[in-house]
C-alpha cells in the first residue's frame, strides 16, 4: 500500500472514495461541510432521515454525490463533538477501513485530520489513521486456497489536509513515513507469529532474521547448541532438550550511531512452540502456543524499523529461540541446571521456561556494555488475570527507563502499566537445593517471573515487558497483534530525537 499526505479539497479529490467525518447531533466536520455545500445538502439530507446518527464507528457510503469529483463518499461517525478521544478516533478509523474494504476501494482519501482529538496533535492522529487502516487490511491466508472473489486491497491511501494548511505538510509527511515503517514492522511480526510451529522453528526464525539483516545491512550472528554449550547456556539448552529442533541464539547488530555510543539492547523470547515440556499444558488452546515467540518476533521487527528509518542509534537484538516439548530427554520437574552466569536453578515447573531462556540471553548481552536492555516476552498467564488483553505489564530496575516505556506506550496507543518489583517478592523464588527456583507459586506470578529475570540483569539498566495478554487474540479469529512493536519503535524514535 502506498501512503501519502496531500493538501486537497474533498470536493475536487478524484480518489475512488473520500472519507469525511460527522459528529453526533448533526455536526459536520470542516471537510464534511465542504462536501455538504457542494452537493446541495446531501449530508444534511442523510442526517435528516435518522438512518445515520454520527455515532462513533457508524459508516454510510454514498454514490455519485453531486458536486464531488470522487465516485463515492464514505460518511464516518465520530461520536460526541469536542469529546473525541484517541481510542474513539482509532475505532472510527478501523470502521472506515473495513467499509472501504467491503466496497473494494483501491484509492482512498481520508479527510479526517481536521478533527480535534483530545490530547493528540495532527501528526499523532495521522499515525493512528495509518495504523488503523493497515491493521484492518492485514490478513494471513497463505495456507488457504485462493478465494473465489478475493478482496481488493487499498493500493493507495491519501491522508488529506485542507488546501490552506501547507505549513503542516512536511511534519505530517514525516509522521506518516514513521507510521508506515512501523506498520510494516507490525505486519512482519504478525506474519512470523501466525506461522504454525511446523514451519516456524528456531532455525526458520533465525533464517528470517538473517534475510532481513542482509537486506538492510545489519550484522547477524546465529549461535547453535555447540556454541551455547561452550558459553555455559545450560538454561536455554535445558529447555530445548525435549525437542528435535536445535535451539538458536539470534544476534543482530544495527550500528546507526556514533562508534562510542552504548547500544540499546532488545531481548525477545523466541519459544516457537511451547507444549509446557513435562509439565504439559492442557490440550485446549495449546495450538495458540505457536505465539510464544511473539516477543522475539517483535524484537526482530523493531530493529528492522530502526534500520529502515536510519535512526542514529546503535541497537542490538538478541532472541533465544527453542521449542519446549516433552520427550525422554526433556528436563524433568526438580532438575537443576546452571545458568550462563553460574547461578544454579531448580526447574520446579518446566512450563515456566521462558524465563530460563531469557536468563541466559540477558547474561549474554552484558558483553555489549549496553545503555539499556529491554526484554519482551509472552511470559505469564498471571499477567492476563492482572491486566486483561488491553495492557501489557512493565517492570524494571531503572525508574527512568520504565517511565520512558510508559510514555512511549501512551503515545503509540500500545500501553503498558507498571507493576511493583519489591525485594520482598524475591523470597518466593528460594530453593532448598539450588540458588534459585524458576517459579514462586501462584501469588504475584507476573512479578515473581520478573524477579527471576532481575537476578540476571544486575549489571545494567533493564526493563521487562510481559506481553502475554496483548501479543495475540484467541479463539475462532486467532491472530497475532504485532504488539509491542508500536511501543518499541516509538521508544526508539524518542531516543533518536534525543541524540539529534
Amino acid at each position: 500500500m502506498e501512503i501519502a499526505v496531500q493538501c486537497q479539497n474533498p470536493t475536487t479529490d478524484n480518489s475512488d472514495c473520500v472519507v469525511v467525518g460527522v459528529y453526533e447531533g448533526g455536526i459536520l466536520s470542516p471537510a464534511a461541510t465542504l462536501v455538504d455545500l457542494a452537493s446541495g445538502g446531501a449530508l444534511r439530507t442523510l442526517l435528516d432521515t435518522g438512518d445515520f446518527t454520527g455515532a462513533c464507528g457508524d459508516t454510510q457510503l454514498l454514490y455519485q454525490v453531486p458536486g464531488v469529483a470522487a465516485a463515492r463518499v464514505l460518511v464516518l461517525g465520530l461520536g460526541s463533538h469536542g469529546k473525541v478521544k484517541d481510542s474513539q478516533f482509532r475505532k472510527a478509523a478501523l470502521a472506515a477501513a473495513r467499509a472501504l474494504q467491503g466496497a473494494h476501494v483501491g484509492r482512498a482519501s481520508l479527510h479526517l485530520l481536521d478533527i480535534p482529538v483530545i490530547r493528540r496533535s495532527a501528526p499523532a492522529c495521522a499515525k493512528i489513521l495509518v495504523q488503523a487502516v493497515t491493521d484492518a487490511e492485514y490478513h494471513f491466508d497463505r495456507h488457504k486456497k485462493p478465494a473465489d472473489a478475493p478482496q481488493r486491497p487499498i493500493s493507495e491511501l491519501q491522508l488529506s489536509i485542507p488546501e490552506n494548511d501547507t505549513a503542516a505538510l512536511a511534519e505530517l509527511q514525516g509522521a506518516v513515513a514513521e507510521a508506515h515503517v512501523t506498520a510494516r514492522a507490525v505486519a512482519w511480526t504478525r506474519d512470523m507469529a501466525n506461522e504454525p510451529g511446523n514451519i516456524c522453528t528456531p532455525t526458520w526464525l533465525a533464517e528470517q532474521a538473517e534475510a532481513m539483516a542482509g537486506r538492510l545491512g545489519i550484522k547477524s550472528t546465529i549461535l547453535g547448541p555447540d556454541a551455547m554449550e561452550a558459553l555455559g547456556m545450560h538454561l536455554l539448552l535445558g529447555v530445548a532438550h525435549g525437542s528435535r529442533q536445535p535451539p538458536r541464539l539470534i544476534i543482530l547488530e544495527y550500528r546507526g550511531g556514533a562508534e562510542n555510543q552504548a547500544p540499546i539492547v532488545l531481548v525477545g523470547k523466541g519459544l516457537t512452540f511451547d507444549a509446557g515440556g513435562i509439565s504439559l499444558k492442557p490440550a485446549d488452546k495449546m495450538d495458540e502456543m505457536k505465539y510464544d515467540m511473539c516477543g522475539g518476533a517483535s524484537a526482530l521487527a523493531a530493529i528492522q524499523a530502526a534500520a529502515e528509518l536510519q535512526l542514529p542509534l546503535n541497537i542490538v537484538t538478541v532472541v533465544p529461540a527453542s521449542e519446549n516439548l516433552p520427550d525422554g530427554q526433556a528436563t524433568k520437574p526438580g532438575d537443576i541446571h546452571r545458568s550462563m552466569n553460574g547461578m544454579s536453578v531448580e526447574v520446579v515447573n518446566t512450563d515456566a521456561e521462558g524465563r530460563l531462556i531469557l536468563a541466559d540471553a540477558l547474561t549474554y548481552v552484558e558483553r555489549f556494555e549496553p545503555d539499556v536492555v529491554i526484554d519482551m516476552a509472552t511470559l505469564t498467564g498471571a499477567c492476563i488475570i492482572a491486566l486483561g488483553h488491553q495492557t501489557a505489564a512493565v517492570m524494571g530496575n531503572h525508574e527512568g527507563l520504565v517511565h520512558d516505556l510508559i510514555a512511549a506506550g501512551k503515545e503509540s496507543m500500545d500501553r503498558v502499566w507498571e507493576l511493583p518489583l519489591f525485594e520482598e517478592y524475591q523470597e518466593q523464588l528460594k530453593s532448598p537445593v539450588a540458588d534459585l527456583s524458576n517459579v514462586g507459586g501462584r501469588p504475584a506470578g507476573t512479578i515473581t517471573a520478573a524477579c527471576f529475570l532481575s537476578r540476571f540483569t544486575e549489571n545494567y539498566h533493564w526493563a521487562h515487558l510481559d506481553i502475554a495478554g496483548v501479543a495475540w487474540k484467541s479463539g475462532e479469529h486467532k491472530n497475532a497483534t504485532g504488539r509491542p512493536v508500536p511501543l518499541l519503535v516509538e521508544y526508539l524514535l524518542r531516543r533518536a530525537r534525543q541524540v539529534a
